[in-house]
């Protein structure tokens, strides 16, 4: 049977299988709208927080980014883990016993302010909708292969899949659809992680085929070491992402925004007791350790696989890379969705893939469409002196910039072998994961359960994220601010209708997303670690922290968070409006901008403890509920 049929049956069945769990589980009530009736086992909670968790940044990104960082690539397997005991033994049981529906109107009545809980609230819903286009994009990346359609086409079906049994269900159809959710991305990622190991390293188990040997007696490792360091990449096993204090930032970053996500929060208020909520968070972690210690083994074999396909024997030899015209059928198949691009620089029909440290292919690039620009301009009609002008100068600068690398590019090995830049001028980090099985000449039922995997991974964080901006919207706003008197049936419809536009405007800036999938959910939790986590730590472990300094601290912290990634990724991450650019020599001592929740983190803490200082301490009942919710009563469970 074809891939494509195998794809249409197994998604079909899933996207069945979702849509037939939300029309049975339909929310009738605010509470199953929000919290599922408050009634989830643990298991079952640990079970459908691991799949609201594991994301399309988990599944499809984050092999795909180890795969062409290596060992840089670790800080997200150190960050989100490392986030989770935190938001498991720091967050989840006292939010729980607290009681409430969000964690705007947690912190409202801790700081007892409601502009401290609208605060909340927009902090919440910029995390949610940033970490949302990076689901889209999965979402549109997975569709735009195997579905055999383009990617914003891709990403329109995935909306209507989350409209339909995110909006029926609530949280209710939300959690019964991630524990099926979880199961069928568990699986897809699993098995072919198995055929490829016992392919490569003759063990079926992929944790210790990273540490096997492959076919020719040499580590898995240390055979990818050699691979990648005779194309001039640096070696995959001590390569970083950038300075050892990026490292730390990114680090640190993705840990505190781990523990400061509000749809990973609201979880924990789906079951009956304090208990169950940290027997959740021990099953959850459980659920997700099974793929994040797969992760590593799939990005160093999809790496093995993908660098020799293309360079095929010893490097400098001119049979040793692969002709463009005898390329795979997977290679021709993801050509199709522009996310992996070829351009013959030196005109000899075979395909150079190596690190082009000068970026001769990039200036290469930069001047052919500057060119293709200027043509078509020339074409058009009512065209302005001042508008070729403008073209024809970037055209210049394009070509003065292309004769500097070139010069330099004369200093490089790669010169002697005719090489004329890399050509392999975009390989989009996110169809590795989805890419592999076809790599790897997997049966077509594996690749196609890869897709639903992805698809499954992306579209339960999305429905968890929708539902948590949603609900800060007709709970925390509507109901708690602005229309109080509202009945529990007009909430639950503004409920919906929040999570309609939530929706739509995820799919908007899904079209054009600020980085790959697993980088724009970094931005997300570089968001979440400078408001909600310090708000949420000081709230829960200060007594005498106040509102004025818990509302300044997460203006502040999202504030300076914001601009900086607004001026290198552009204003609401719009193409053309970015004020410095992403270039290094612009970062912050180094940082990324998505690493840069560290910073405003810090920031956030600083500011809240100096204004704090400046205004009275909180009110007595305050200070005894905050001693409430941090110490147990007797018999408590």
């Amino acid at each position: 049977m074809e891939v494509q049929t195998w794809t249409y049956l197994i998604v079909g069945f899933t996207f069945a299988l979702y849509i037939g769990i939300a029309i049975w589980s339909r929310a009738k009530s605010t509470k199953d709208f929000y919290i599922a009736g408050g009634n989830i086992s643990p298991i079952s909670n640990g079970m459908a927080t691991a799949a609201d968790w594991m994301s399309a940044a988990s599944f499809i990104s984050m092999a795909g980014l180890i795969a062409f960082s290596g060992y840089g690539g670790s800080v997200f397997l150190m960050g989100w883990t490392g986030g989770y005991v935190l938001l498991a033994f720091l967050v989840a049981p006292y939010l729980r016993k607290y009681g409430k529906f969000t964690v705007p109107e947690f912190i409202g009545e801790r700081f007892y302010s409601n502009t401290a809980r609208v605060v909340a609230v927009v902090c919440l819903i910029l995390v949610s909708v940033t970490y949302v286009i990076g689901q889209m994009k999965g979402v549109g990346v997975a569709f735009s292969r195997f579905l055999e359609t383009d990617y914003n086409n891709g990403l329109f079906i995935g909306m209507g899949i989350v409209f339909f049994y995110a909006v029926l269900g609530g949280m209710k159809g939300i959690t019964y659809t991630q524990i099926a959710q979880y199961v069928v991305l568990i699986f897809a990622y699993t098995v072919p992680a198995i055929f490829i190991s016992l392919e490569l390293t003759g063990n079926p188990i992929p944790q210790l085929g990273l540490g096997g040997e492959v076919s020719d007696g040499i580590p898995l490792l240390q055979k990818l070491d050699t691979v990648i360091t005779d194309l001039g990449f640096g070696e995959y096993t001590t390569s970083v992402m950038g300075s050892k204090l990026n490292m730390f930032a990114y680090t640190l970053s993705l840990m505190i925004g781990t523990a400061g996500l509000p749809h990973v929060i609201i979880r924990f208020f789906t079951v009956k007791k304090v208990s169950d909520a940290r027997l959740s968070a021990g099953w959850a972690l459980i659920f997700i350790a099974i793929l994040y210690t797969t992760a590593p083994a799939v990005a160093a074999m999809a790496r093995l696989n993908f660098t020799k396909t293309i360079q095929t024997e010893k490097v400098g030899v001119k049979a040793g890379n692969i002709e463009y015209e005898k390329r795979p059928d997977w290679f021709k198949n993801w050509e199709k969705t522009g996310l992996l691009r070829f351009e013959d620089w030196n005109g000899d029909g075979r395909i150079q893939y190596y690190n082009d440290i000068n970026g001769l292919g990039k200036a290469r690039l930069a001047l052919k469409n500057a060119e293709g620009e200027l043509a078509e301009l020339r074409k058009s009609e009512g065209v302005q002196d001042a508008e070729l002008a403008v073209i024809e100068q970037r055209v210049n600068q394009a070509r003065s910039k292309l004769g500097e690398v070139s010069a330099k590019h004369e200093e490089t090995p790669f010169a002697k072998h005719g090489w004329q830049g890399n050509e392999m001028v975009t390989v989009d980090k996110d169809i590795i994961v989805l890419a592999n099985p076809e790599i790897a000449k997997l049966p077509g039922w594996v690749i196609a359960l890869v897709v639903a995997g992805g698809l499954a991974a992306a579209l339960s964080t999305a429905a968890g994220l929708l539902l948590a901006i949603s609900s800060s919207i007709s709970h925390d706003l509507l109901k708690g601010i602005m229309l109080p008197a509202i009945t529990e049936k007009q909430e639950l419809r503004a409920s919906r209708c929040a999570m309609v536009g939530a929706i739509l405007l995820a799919g908007y800036f899904g079209v054009n997303p600020p980085d790959f999938a697993a980088g724009t959910v970094a931005i997300a939790f570089g968001l979440a670690a400078s408001s909600i986590f310090p708000v949420l730590m000081m709230g829960i472990f200060s007594k005498k922290m106040n509102r004025q300094g818990a509302i300044a601290g997460m203006i502040a912290g999202i504030g300076i968070t914001l601009l900086y990634v607004f001026q290198h990724k552009g204003i609401m991450f719009v193409p053309g409006t970015t004020f410095l650019g992403d270039m290094e020599e612009n970062w912050f001592f180094g940082i990324t901008p998505n690493a840069f929740g560290a910073v405003g983190a810090i920031v956030n803490f600083t500011v809240a403890l100096i204004v704090s200082k400046t205004g009275q301490d909180p009110p007595e009942e305050i200070q005894k509920m905050v001693e409430d919710i941090r110490l147990p009563q007797v018999g408590e469970r």
